[in-house]
C-alpha cells in the first residue's frame, strides 16, 4: 500500500469549475500502466497526468498522460495542471526545467506571481498533415453538422500536430460554433480512417478585442466527446495560421487568446506564442493560470 498525492485542477482559469479539469498525482512511482488507466477512468477527466521522478539529467520530470479509454503523448491542461500542483507542492521561485512527455524532451517555464503561478509549457515538433479533401471532407462534415458555406473560405481543413494532432476546421461565426451537435459515433468512426482524433471547430469571429480564436474541440475516439480548453488544439491552430499567411506578424513572433468550452460551461483563456523564422513557424508555447479544486490521497 501507498499513499498518492492526487489533485484536480482546472487549467486556463482562476475560478473553479471552470476551463479544463485534469487529475494530477505527483508521486506517481510505482504506478503500474493498469494503475494508471484504471485511475484515469475513475477520475473521468479528459485527460490525467502522472508525474513520475527523473532518472536522467536531460530532465526533471518525466510525465505520462491518459484518457479514461488510453494513453496519450501530449496535453496542453494536463501538463500545466502537473506543474502547477509541483510548483505549489515544492514552493517554486520562477524557473525553468525539462519535462519528458511522449512528444519528446520539452522545456516548460513556472513563473511565480505573488502566491499563485502561471505556467508556459514548449509544445513538441511543428508537423503538417494531410488536407481533408473529398469523401473524407464529406463526411466530417456531415457528422458535424456543418455546410460548405459555413466554412472559412481559403482556410483548408487539415491535420496539424506539436504532439498531439487535431484537425482545423475554421467556420465563419460564433453562431455556428455554439449550435453544433456533433455525431459522434461519425467523427470516431472517421478517426480510424484519417488516424487523428480530435476535431478543433474555430472561428475568429470574436465580441473581444483581447481575444481572437472562440472553438470546440471534440474527440471521441478516445473518449472525449468535449474538451474544454484544448491546449493540443490552440498551439497548432497558431502555427497553421502563420504557415498559411492567415494573420499578419512582424516575421519573428505571433502571440494570440483563445477562448474555448464557453457552449459547456467550462470557458477558459489560453494564450499561445508561435516563434517565426522566414515566414514559417518553429516553435509554439501555451500559457495559462489554474486553480486546486480539491487534494487528497490516493491509497492504493
Amino acid at each position: 500500500m501507498k499513499k498518492y498525492h492526487l489533485y484536480q485542477i482546472d487549467s486556463f482559469t482562476k475560478e473553479k469549475f471552470k476551463g479544463n479539469p485534469a487529475g494530477v498525482i505527483t508521486n506517481a512511482d510505482g504506478l503500474s500502466e493498469n494503475d494508471m488507466q484504471r485511475i484515469a477512468r475513475e477520475l473521468n477527466n479528459s485527460e490525467t497526468a502522472f508525474i513520475f521522478s527523473s532518472d536522467n539529467d536531460a530532465y526533471e520530470a518525466y510525465l505520462r498522460f491518459f484518457t479514461p479509454l488510453k494513453e496519450v503523448p501530449s496535453c496542453g491542461h494536463a501538463t500545466i495542471a502537473a506543474h502547477y500542483a509541483r510548483a505549489l507542492e515544492n514552493k517554486l521561485d520562477t524557473s525553468r526545467i525539462y519535462q519528458k512527455i511522449g512528444a519528446g524532451i520539452l522545456p516548460v517555464e513556472i513563473l511565480k506571481e505573488k502566491n499563485d503561478y502561471k505556467i508556459i509549457m514548449t509544445q513538441g515538433k511543428i508537423e503538417f498533415g494531410p488536407i481533408i479533401e473529398g469523401e473524407n471532407k464529406d463526411f466530417l462534415l456531415s457528422a458535424l453538422g456543418i455546410t460548405q458555406n459555413e466554412l472559412l473560405e481559403g482556410y483548408p481543413i487539415q491535420i496539424v500536430s506539436t504532439g498531439h494532432s487535431k484537425v482545423m476546421i475554421g467556420i465563419k461565426n460564433q453562431d455556428i460554433l455554439n449550435r453544433l451537435k456533433p455525431n459522434y459515433d461519425r467523427l470516431a468512426r472517421l478517426s480510424d480512417v484519417i488516424k487523428c482524433n480530435g476535431y478543433y471547430v474555430y472561428t475568429l469571429d470574436s465580441d473581444d478585442q483581447d481575444i481572437l480564436v472562440h472553438g470546440r474541440m471534440f474527440a471521441p475516439a478516445i473518449g472525449i466527446n468535449e474538451d474544454p480548453v484544448t491546449g493540443n488544439a490552440n498551439g497548432p491552430l497558431g502555427a497553421y495560421l502563420v504557415h498559411h499567411q492567415l494573420v499578419k506578424h512582424k516575421d519573428a513572433l505571433f502571440v494570440f487568446k483563445a477562448k474555448q468550452g464557453e457552449k459547456i460551461g467550462r470557458s477558459g483563456v489560453i494564450e499561445v506564442e508561435v516563434q517565426i523564422d522566414q515566414s514559417e513557424p518553429v516553435k509554439v508555447k501555451i500559457a495559462g493560470n489554474a486553480v486546486v479544486v480539491f487534494q487528497l490521497e490516493l491509497i492504493i
